[in-house]
């Protein structure tokens, strides 16, 4: 599986997220936008007027919001949509708004949601993303017993995309990918000093020793 470090931009104004993307999207090949709505999880981010007019990349949407398809709607282009299963409603009306939308499913789940609860829908969808904190803020602690969920999903679809997110730094990510992640988002880890620099370090961490 092709190992991905992909920075994780949490921000809460326009400003902040193109200054982010600058930073990045010369050095990585997927770029995540976190987007909150004060409702699913504490805390709310930019919003859909902040979303237009991106600079080109490959972006990933990490949906913590419920009523994910009335904000993929409005994000049409090929992205990956990360929704998370404790937010689905009604799937067929999601997985019909992001085909009109030109993008892609996956799913994101918490980390008191059990892995059963995304066996229903792992057919219809490209890439997993376990959370390794509680959604909502960065700079918590990872949560190294998610590392079990990560082993049960790859079992499970042995040649799907695994993100994980929350946490993740040189000394968490290379549990999170020999448990079976092969894509590492951060956000500190990336954004705290040289960006270059970091991403090579992660990388070269993650998969040193590691069994393939």
């Amino acid at each position: 599986m092709q190992l991905e470090i992909i920075p994780a931009i949490l921000v809460k104004t326009r400003e902040e997220l193109l200054s982010r993307i600058s930073l990045v999207k010369d050095h990585v090949n997927i770029i995540q936008l976190d987007i909150m709505d004060g409702e699913f999880v504490p805390n709310k981010t930019i919003g859909l007027e902040s979303l237009h007019g991106l600079p080109d990349a490959n972006y990933e949407f990490h949906w913590m919001v419920f009523n994910p398809e009335k904000w993929i709607e409005k994000t049409p282009g090929p992205h990956m949509h990360l929704v998370h299963v404790e937010t689905i409603n009604d799937f067929d009306k999601i997985m019909s708004t992001i085909k009109q939308a030109g993008g892609r499913l996956g799913l994101a789940i918490n980390p008191e949601t059990p892995v059963e609860k995304l066996i229903p829908y792992l057919s219809n969808v490209e890439e997993v993303l376990v959370m390794t904190v509680r959604p909502g803020f960065s700079g918590q602690k990872y949560m190294v017993e998610m590392e079990d969920k990560i082993r049960k999903i790859r079992e499970l679809k042995p040649s799907m995309n695994i993100e994980v997110d929350g946490g993740v730094c040189l000394q968490t990510i290379h549990g999170a990918y020999c448990a079976g992640a092969n894509y590492l988002a951060a956000a500190s880890a990336v954004f705290s000093g040289e960006i270059k620099t970091n991403i090579e370090n992660l990388k070269k961490t993650a998969a040193t020793g590691c069994n393939e």
